[in-house]
């Protein structure tokens, strides 16, 4: 449940069996290395019979050419060259993973002729590798004969990659951090593959100790922490599992002592049968990637401590099981939460914003933050609204959606923005509460929203609703797993840009 593809970097290398990988744009007539990996000109007529010409994502692929001491060489187009962004980078780096199919090792020739290839691009193209390779096998006891990532059964121990590009030096320095990025997007997809059974509250919250010995303080409060504190709408939620809730605070200091520091919540329902409103069998066993908010947050912080990120960071994390037993909460009951407010539980499976709604309050009473971002896999009704191609974005900021915005586009990892409105509000009003926790099919994702803005004051926030993209989206070029890690990557780039000192 790694991703096995080992990476380096060198101004040059003798290829010497495995894969060479080569690069062509449009517009160069050659790729960079070829006399290296194909002395005797095979190139130039399996182009010319195969029509390549370097298009975005097309492959030439060359097996055992004569006179090569290759076993293959694929030819990787990359397109219109003075158009490539980051994210073609990452893409191209999948791709080239993908055409690996599990050799021992590989060459490949970054340099493209006519076009400056910076270190920040080695090292994104490095990225996409890493995530397109990255395979959650652990409970398959026979591996298939499946190539589709890079990675088989005749090569369980991965791939050694050489990236020949000319400032190897730089590139290197710049795959540190995009290596910590790829480590943390692996940590929050395996935490959304893992099954209910091994994966509940506790256990989470054991991985996110984890963090610990990356210079993270890690603080778990238990149930009786959370009675004392009075969160009655996380506990409500827990009330009928027998594996009890966990509250998991995780906080990196690497700015100034004297900074505000900024905060992200995230749901974490380990598995969600929706209590006594229980959801159709069908599809439920998809219910454990409920925590695909608080796996990105803890992916997050992983990301931020491994490189060493100049900010001061708060990560928090609601973990419960909803469950419909003896004990379980009943629609109709009305909670109280941490803030005072109470809250008529009309539906039991509106869980994640009662678990929200008691985190938010905890952190911006706690920790006083410049703004809080929380993610969670919240509503169905976002993927009616924006299927899994977008993440939906609500804010009571318009300077803190426009970063998040803008970080959505630098990664790919988009987002859209919903609206808000007192108008909406009214619609979780109560006749017996301060408020419902639904209101029924219409505008469901942003009356949730309107819930948990209730709970967040004046302190700038976003809610990022991630049920279209954290698990079961449409697989892509450095993307092959049903959890995607979506967010990582996403909020590494709003504090990489933004909010380091």
């Amino acid at each position: 449940m790694t991703s096995k593809i080992d990476i380096t970097f060198a101004k040059s290398h003798s290829v010497t069996g495995g894969v060479a990988v080569l690069l062509k744009s449009v517009e160069a007539d050659l790729p960079s290395g070829i006399a290296e990996a194909d002395p005797a000109g095979v190139y130039a007529r399996a182009a010319k019979v195969g029509k390549f010409t370097g298009k975005a994502a097309a492959t030439l692929d060359i097996v055992t050419p004569y006179g090569s001491q290759a076993d293959r060489i694929v030819v990787l187009g990359l397109g219109k060259a003075e158009a490539l962004s980051a994210h073609d980078w990452l893409k191209a780096g999948g791709k080239a993973a993908a055409s690996l199919k599990g050799a021992d090792k590989a060459t490949i020739f970054l340099d493209v002729p006519d076009l400056e290839v910076s270190p920040k691009a080695a090292a994104d193209f490095a990225l996409g590798m890493l995530l397109r390779a990255y395979k959650f096998d652990t409970y398959k006891t026979k591996k298939k004969n499946d190539n589709t990532n890079g990675d088989d059964e005749a090569n369980d121990k991965g791939t050694k990659v050489t990236i020949v590009t000319a400032d190897a030096g730089a590139a290197k320095k710049a795959f540190a951090d995009a290596e910590a990025v790829a480590e943390g997007v692996i940590l929050a997809r395996n935490l959304v593959n893992e099954p209910a059974n091994v994966l509940g509250p506790e256990e989470f919250a054991d991985t996110a100790k984890k963090l610990e010995t990356l210079g993270v303080e890690v603080e778990i409060l238990g149930e009786k922490d959370m009675k004392k504190l009075g969160m009655g709408a996380l506990l409500g939620v827990a009330q009928g599992s027998v594996r009890p809730p966990r509250l998991v605070v995780m906080h990196w200091k690497g700015g100034k002592s004297k900074d505000k520091p900024i905060a992200f919540v995230g749901k974490g329902v380990v598995f969600d049968t929706g209590g006594i409103s229980i959801k159709p069998a069908a599809g439920m066993e998809e219910m454990k990637g409920d925590m695909g908010g608080a796996a990105a947050v803890t992916g997050l912080m992983h990301t931020l401590a491994a490189r060493k990120a100049k900010a001061n960071v708060v990560g928090i994390i609601g973990l419960v099981e909803n469950m419909p037993d003896g004990n379980a909460q009943r629609p109709g009951d009305i909670v109280t939460s941490m803030s005072g407010q109470t809250i008529e539980v009309i539906n039991t499976d509106a869980e994640g914003r009662l678990v929200l709604a008691d985190a938010l309050w905890y952190c911006n009473d706690r920790f006083k933050p410049e703004f809080m971002v929380n993610l969670a896999t919240l509503t169905g009704a976002v993927l009616v609204a924006l299927g899994n191609l977008h993440a939906g974005l609500f804010s009571n900021d318009d300077g803190l959606s426009e970063k998040l915005l803008a970080a959505g586009l630098a990664t790919n990892e988009r987002l859209w923005r919903l609206p808000m409105g007192k108008d909406y509000d009214k619609m979780i009003d109560s006749k017996f509460a301060d408020m419902k926790n639904s209101s029924g099919r219409h505008a469901g994702s942003i009356t949730a929203a309107q819930f948990l803005k209730r709970f967040v004051k004046d302190t700038p926030w976003a809610h990022l609703d991630i049920a279209g993209t954290a698990m079961a989206s449409p697989a892509d070029e450095i993307n092959q797993s049903w959890g995607s890690g979506f967010g990582v990557r996403l909020l590494d780039e709003l504090v990489r840009a933004n909010y380091e000192a």
